[in-house]
């Protein structure tokens, strides 16, 4: 049987790459579009080596139209798409909010413009939890109102998600969506071969921790101790990425065999664990799991950061039959085994 092409934009990154695994071991054939502009080509042997397959590549921006719709003269049997291409650090949205709205809103018009002239297109969409803003209640479900984002990165993740409920209205049926809201996506493949690559500084805290168990960082900052939580830290939702990348072939599968069983033409789903851990929690945690200390150090709080939120994901659980399975000690240890390999450790 002649595999479905599926495009998977940003799929050298970070969680685009464990989803292009997750692709091969279900049957599908994944076509990779990145400009490497935060990931490397080394991600693409890395997919290779897990899955036996060299993936199909293309290089390219999707916001550039004229460059991005060359994939599609090149492949014009894609079936479907996942859209993960976009800037993702909330902090450095605050900081460059122009580039951040160039590229998250334009790469998505030129994905559904391309796409819109098919009978049949579906997209699975790479959101955030960031859309709630600082939620009113907790967990936070689908239903929940969406806040006022508190970061130029959230709000373009708002934008985006009201461009594909308006073009799926528009285009009655011949658009198909699905948008993932995504918590805080942590660890690295078991194989170690793909995992985070920050640039930098990383803006995320696991990196950040695993960095200063490496002896990268002197110490890890933690932003803020005075927030309305129990040790006075930020709480997040930590998920596992392989278990979020599950939840991507799940969503593809309902939007291309189950169309007929979806509510209407456009699905959100938080995807989280349902159990909230705060930034000192987290080093405790790690520190369990693997035997090594984090030395910290209390800084300023960050713009743009959300004092606590987690999700609830039983529409998740019931209607994508996907569930968050990995226990965190497991999760850490890929964390802290996939720096190791980066570093020769």
């Amino acid at each position: 049987m002649h595999k479905q092409k599926i495009l998977v934009t940003g799929g050298t990154g970070y969680i685009g790459a464990h989803t292009v695994v997750e692709l091969y071991e279900s049957g599908y054939e994944a076509v990779i579009v990145d400009n490497f502009s935060n990931s490397s080509p080394d991600v693409l042997l890395g997919i290779e080596q897990i899955t036996g397959k060299p993936p199909i590549f293309f290089e390219a921006d999707c916001s550039d139209y004229h460059s991005f719709a060359n994939v599609f003269k090149t492949f014009p049997d894609i079936r479907a798409a996942i859209h993960f291409a976009a800037f993702k650090a909330v902090g450095e949205s605050v900081e460059k909010p122009v580039e951040y709205y160039k590229n998250n809103i334009n790469s998505l018009i030129n994905l559904i413009d391309l796409m819109r002239g098919r009978e049949d297109s579906s997209i699975v969409f790479s959101s955030s939890c960031t859309v709630y803003g600082q939620p009113d209640h907790l967990p936070v479900s689908e239903n929940a109102p969406l806040q006022p984002a508190t970061s130029p990165y959230g709000n373009t993740k708002q934008i985006c998600e009201e461009i594909l409920r308006d073009c799926a209205l528009s285009l009655k049926g011949k658009l198909k969506v699905v948008s993932l809201r995504y918590f805080n996506p942590i660890g690295a493949h078991p194989s170690s071969l793909i995992g985070e690559l920050p640039r930098g500084v990383p803006q995320n805290l696991l990196p950040f921790i695993t960095q200063t168990a490496a002896g990268v960082r002197k110490e890890l900052s933690v932003f803020g101790d005075d927030y309305n939580t129990p040790d006075g830290s930020c709480i997040r939702d930590y998920i596992y990425v392989c278990d979020l990348a599950k939840a991507h072939i799940l969503a593809l599968d309902r939007l291309i065999s189950g169309r007929s069983e979806m509510e209407g033409d456009m699905e959100y789903y938080n995807l989280g664990t349902g159990q909230g851990i705060s930034v000192l929690q987290m080093v405790s945690l790690f520190e369990k799991a693997t035997g090594i200390k984090i030395p910290y150090k209390i800084t300023e709080r960050r713009a743009g950061d959300i004092e606590k939120v987690w999700a609830d994901p039983s529409k998740a659980n019931n209607m994508l039959g996907w569930k968050a399975v990995t226990p965190i000690d497991d999760v850490l240890r890929s964390a802290w085994k996939w720096e190791k390999k980066m570093r020769g450790i």
